[in-house]
């Protein structure tokens, strides 16, 4: 798994300085104003998040921009910069929605080739005032057959959406979406600037209360194709695989939090007279976090790099990296909660919301079971 590919340039998997220097800056942001506080006051807001930290990520930062080419609005780096961004915002435990707009929207753009629908499009998430969401994308879509559960009709007054699509990240509140549709050539994505005559978005109850997603359901509701119908289906992989790879990412970024909080509390706190993290048995079981964690960051990095120059190797890359990086994550928060003893347990205190986030994180794009399968059948081996 940790193998690199010829054709990735070591260097694409260590930190540059304007890289480091990022991360420091979204760092103090962070702690300066979306603490565990500040996320618990905007969830219980109609967009659950806080917009003026969205526009000021986007504005003073150009977080959203960072990926995005210049002709579109963007600053022009990689995927290796958003990482660091998405590393950060899984520290702090942010709750807007980065994943859905900047990544697996933009991605879907970008990858679609179609220059007309970038135009429109990314330069508004790039600045901010456009959120965005892919529907349809996920590979368990109802029904089992792998067809989508929405169709598209081609009228005289153009394409229009029926079907429904469930647990659509950012589904009830997102500007656009672009959603995979079955059509008489094939699955196409159509972009849809929902309204609610013809799209009707029902909020679902979530364990991560962090990640909104919702239930969305088109009646009629107008949409324009993106890209062709031939590479449809390659977009829709390609974007999933560039999400793994993002979110992979964000739980680093949680699993460094819940380490880092575990270890500053054992120090801190006493018994017999001693810090619990003087305990050898404590000590092992973050030295085990530790660990894990180091593989995490390991596979992270490497689906970055490979997400970063579009690597064919992305998909065994993000899979690999959904895998371990989802099992570190568990592990980091379930450490968090138990050696924090009674508090840990507790409403009031932070680790249930990372333990929640763990726990949503780990089935968002497929279980570890499913990633697996895949990753046998990429590198040409039966399953265990």
């Amino acid at each position: 798994m940790h193998r690199r590919h010829p054709e990735i340039d070591p260097q694409l998997l260590s930190e540059t300085d304007e890289q480091r220097q990022l991360r420091t800056v979204l760092r103090d942001l962070y702690a300066e104003a979306s603490g565990v506080e500040e996320v618990r006051k905007h969830l219980a807001t109609p967009r659950g998040y806080d917009e003026a930290l969205w526009v000021r990520l986007a504005g003073e930062i150009g977080v959203h921009g960072l990926a995005i080419p210049e002709e579109y609005g963007g600053s022009g780096f990689t995927f290796a910069e958003l990482a660091v961004a998405l590393e950060e915002s899984g520290r702090a435990l942010y709750c807007a929605p980065l994943l859905p707009t900047v990544v697996l929207a933009a991605n879907a753009l970008l990858l679609g080739g179609d220059r007309t629908a970038c135009e429109r499009y990314l330069p508004r998430i790039a600045d901010g005032t456009l959120t965005a969401t892919v529907a349809g994308f996920g590979p368990d879509e109802p029904g089992g057959s792998g067809e989508p559960a929405v169709t598209a009709e081609q009228g005289s007054g153009g394409w229009a959406l029926r079907g429904r699509a469930d647990f659509v990240l950012d589904g009830a509140g997102a500007d656009l979406l672009l959603v995979r549709a079955g059509t008489p050539a094939g699955p196409r994505i159509f972009a849809c600037e929902p309204a609610p005559d013809t799209c009707r978005r029902t909020p679902r109850r979530v364990l991560d209360e962090t990640r909104r997603q919702a239930l969305v359901e088109f009646g009629g509701a107008p949409a324009a194709a993106v890209g062709t119908a031939e590479g449809a289906e390659g977009t829709v992989s390609a974007t999933l695989d560039t999400g793994r790879a993002a979110l992979a990412a964000e739980q680093v970024g949680g699993s460094g939090h819940a380490l880092d909080a575990t270890v500053a509390f054992v120090a801190q706190r006493h018994q017999f007279g001693r810090p619990i993290g003087s305990f050898q048995a404590v000590k092992h079981r973050l030295a085990d976090v530790l660990v894990a964690l180091e593989a995490a960051r390991s596979g992270s990095a490497y689906a970055t790099a490979c997400a970063a120059i579009a690597s064919p190797q992305l998909p065994v890359a993000a899979c690999a990296a959904a895998v371990v990086c989802s099992e570190t994550f568990r592990l980091a928060t379930a450490e968090y909660v138990q050696l924090h003893g009674g508090i840990g347990f507790t409403w009031e205190h932070p680790a249930h919301l990372y333990v929640r986030r763990a726990r949503g994180a780990e089935v968002l794009f497929g279980t570890a079971d499913q990633h697996r399968t895949r990753l046998a059948g990429l590198v040409g081996r039966p399953a265990a």
